[in-house]
């Protein structure tokens, strides 16, 4: 391939627009002390009743599933070994759409990944293995166990605001295409 095509760059938007959802709802989980309530309405005709997790963890998962898409997209993966991390992968299966596929691009290597974050490397490093870990291994227990002020719920965060940021460097800057706006707006609960 040499250009992007409007579908990858329709799914890559449509993958940013989920991990924003999911940060949206991370930081709604992570100001809790107890879960609220929850209503949803769909024409004005209220259609759900329950417990606020019923869309947060829903939220909070789809958006690790789409982080851990993204960062294979851009030639990362989690490492297998006793010790977590990060690697770049050796290759690709076939029908896997990666960036090099794509004209003057080439997979973003460990080390551009940990140096786009601007904390420190460790912070950066936990962050994106837990995209790999929670979407491999605990994706189902992942947002029930976490409580809001933990590691955990904080390398969430980072990982994803972090994310889009690697794709808009490794993916769109290089391309010199406008990367999506992801940015949700929400409003707060009058007082």
């Amino acid at each position: 391939m040499t250009a992007p095509d409007s579908k990858v760059l329709a799914s890559l938007a449509y993958r940013m627009e989920a991990i924003a959802i999911g940060r949206l709802a991370l930081r709604h989980h992570m100001s809790w002390e107890e879960v609220p309530s929850m209503e949803i309405f769909f024409d004005g005709r209220q259609v759900v009743d329950g417990k606020a997790t019923g869309f947060t963890n829903a939220a909070i998962e789809a958006a690790v599933i789409h982080c851990r898409a993204i960062l294979e997209f851009l030639g990362l993966q989690g490492t297998n070994s006793s010790s977590p991390g990060i690697s770049n992968r050796p290759n690709r299966r076939n029908g896997d759409l990666g960036v090099e596929q794509f004209s003057a691009l080439s997979m973003l290597t460990r080390e551009q990944a940990l140096a786009a974050y601007p904390g420190p490397e460790t912070e950066a490093e936990a962050a994106l293995c837990l995209i790999f870990q929670s979407a491999n291994k605990g994706l189902a227990h992942m947002t029930s166990a976490f409580t809001p002020h933990s590691a955990e719920a904080r390398h969430l965060e980072i990982a994803f605001r972090g994310v889009p940021v690697l794709l808009i460097i490794g993916f769109y800057a290089p391309l010199g295409i406008q990367p999506p706006n992801c940015e949700l707006t929400f409003r707060s609960n009058p007082a």
